[in-house]
């Protein structure tokens, strides 16, 4: 519904239906524990070219192409490059969706 438009007798009271179920956070409440973060990691290899690898990090992470370049470069010349950090499960998955693409990551945990 536009901002700028009254609701309606019955789209306020949806709104009021909502607000009283939303739950209530008390000051001073404990904060949701957020998950530990884990580094996921490229490795260099002789197998694949650096386009495979630039375009896989593109594919399947929000890095952009120049970033991808660069961590490309980083892995090729340091033999590993950090790619990006996110919670394990999806550390996981990444590890697992490179490795279709045949490129080495591991996953551990940033201190």
């Amino acid at each position: 519904m536009p901002q700028d438009v009254p609701a309606g007798p019955a789209e306020q009271g949806a709104v009021t239906a909502i607000q009283q179920a939303a739950p209530r956070i008390e000051p001073g409440a404990a904060k949701p524990k957020q998950l530990p973060p884990y580094k996921v990691i490229l490795h260099n290899d002789d197998v694949n070219t650096f386009e495979h690898v630039i375009v896989t990090i593109v594919q399947l992470t929000a890095l952009n192409e120049n970033d991808a370049i660069q961590r490309a470069v980083e892995a090729h010349n340091s033999g590993c490059a950090l790619l990006l950090v996110t919670h394990k499960e999806r550390a996981e998955l990444y590890e697992d969706q490179f490795r279709s693409a045949s490129l080495t990551v591991t996953i551990e945990p940033a201190e």
